[in-house]
């Protein structure tokens, strides 16, 4: 596990809901969330599969809860248990675009956490397919965790880290025990962790995995983004082409100028094989998204050629590939 697991999460992506204290109008009020594309009367479809993570802080709820996101579940952190019933009705109104919920529940929800009970005995009587993952970890290696990031535990109040960890462990002792899944995680890293989550979750499929291609200019600088950088201002600028100068790399003309240069083809050969070695470690490593930077001077010929063609080489091989190009049009 990494320091991060003995924290909050905060950085979420757009699907990921974080329902903490930060929006203690919705627990207050009691708004319930709509979809905006739901309307009264509206027929329900299948009900949506349900996992509920939960465990104690610091033992990887996050790193769970991120790979059954990485797997196209609807993730939602720290929702009041008292809303995991209306959460469950939402999708199942969603005409099948909300097929698997997974909500991460613990004690950061503090008096709602006493609901869990009544929302798992609710969600039974409307026969709601739900299981239960739950982190555990030794004394030792959460005292570890919290430590190496300076951070309190949420139950310690003016006791000791030790303090916190013994409450929150009597008060999950009765869910620990209703537990589909118990991972002890007081060993594994966050690497270890995602492979045992892909092995229930993902089924029989090999986890996907998403390539951002994306074209530049050097003169506008690197992008920040970037997992791997290629630089083709080893191929002819056909920039100094006065016929080819006002096109882009997305021209006809201009990429066969580009490829029909010595090297082109053979880079693009020998790199989608070197991505094809690449992939198959990021998807042992739990890697799910990469983002390839291919670079020239401006970011509008050779650069954006080249994108184009390993953009499609990828998507023919079964890769979920998005083309960006970030720098052309600014000449």
């Amino acid at each position: 596990m990494n320091e991060h697991d003995a924290q909050p999460t905060a950085d979420r992506d757009p699907a990921h809901k974080d329902t903490g204290e930060d929006q203690q109008q919705v627990q207050d009020n009691g708004a319930q969330v709509s979809t905006g594309s739901e309307t009264a009367g509206a027929p329900d479809t299948a009900i949506p599969e349900l996992v509920i993570i939960s465990g104690m802080s610091g033992a990887g709820r996050s790193t769970a809860a991120k790979c059954l996101e990485d797997l196209g579940w609807f993730v939602v952190d720290n929702l009041p248990p008292a809303l995991i019933p209306t959460m469950v009705e939402l999708g199942a109104r969603s005409q099948g675009n909300v097929a698997r919920i997974a909500v991460v529940v613990d004690v950061r929800g503090r008096r709602f956490f006493d609901n869990l009970r009544e929302s798992l005995a609710d969600l039974d009587t409307r026969g709601v397919t739900r299981r239960i993952v739950f982190l555990e970890s030794s004394d030792e290696a959460l005292v570890r965790r919290f430590e190496s990031v300076r951070r309190p535990h949420p139950l310690q109040g003016d006791g000791r880290i030790v303090d916190g960890i013994a409450a929150e462990r009597e008060l999950l002792r009765e869910l620990r025990g209703d537990a589909d899944l118990v991972i002890d995680t007081s060993s594994l890293n966050v690497h270890e962790l995602r492979a045992k989550m892909d092995a229930q979750f993902a089924g029989e499929e090999e986890p996907e995995l998403r390539a951002t291609v994306m074209s530049f200019g050097f003169k506008y600088g690197l992008p920040v983004d970037a997992d791997l950088v290629a630089d083709m201002r080893f191929l002819p600028n056909p920039h100094w082409v006065p016929e080819l100068r006002p096109y882009t790399g997305v021209n006809e003309e201009v990429a066969a100028y580009v490829f029909n240069q010595p090297g082109a083809k053979e880079f693009l050969d020998r790199y989608a094989e070197l991505l094809r070695l690449i992939a198959a470690g990021y998807r042992r490593e739990g890697k799910r998204y990469v983002t390839i930077a291919i670079g020239c001077t401006g970011g509008k010929h050779r650069s954006v050629a080249v994108s184009e063609k390993l953009a499609a080489r990828l998507a023919a091989e079964g890769v979920e590939t998005v083309v960006v190009h970030r720098d052309m049009g600014r000449e």
